[in-house]
């Protein structure tokens, strides 16, 4: 199983960055796949997950308004389109895949490997 994360970047504030999680060896639709952020020095926060089977979303309160998470399952690859950046979105971010749709991350099974996005003007 592997999740690979990608599309983070360099942008203003106030611009916009898609991220992508691509999968391979496991079926996305079956599961709840989410998005963290890991700011330097900071704890790793649960910014949003979409329950595939479904499409239900949740986004947290810091992002709720200016992220859009959504899925392609034909393509096996979940997405996190972020706009209205702000400096405090700077962040690693990871996709993971679970069962419980939850922002709790011990309830991820498999984890991407991270894309670093730092929104600075």
């Amino acid at each position: 199983v592997q999740l690979q994360a990608f599309g983070g970047g360099l942008a203003q504030p106030g611009g916009s960055l898609g991220l992508s999680c691509a999968a391979s060896g496991i079926t996305l639709s079956y599961h709840i796949i989410g998005w963290f952020r890991q700011a330097p020095g900071k704890e790793r926060e649960g910014v949003s997950y979409i329950i595939n089977s479904d499409g239900r979303t949740y986004y947290s309160d810091s992002v709720k308004g200016r992220f859009t998470i959504s899925a392609d399952n034909a393509k096996n690859t979940v997405y996190l389109q972020m706009n209205s950046l702000k400096a405090e979105d700077t962040a690693v971010y990871y996709c993971a895949a679970g069962l419980r749709a939850t922002m709790q991350d011990d309830e991820y099974d498999y984890w991407g490997q991270g894309t670093l996005v730092t929104v600075s003007s």
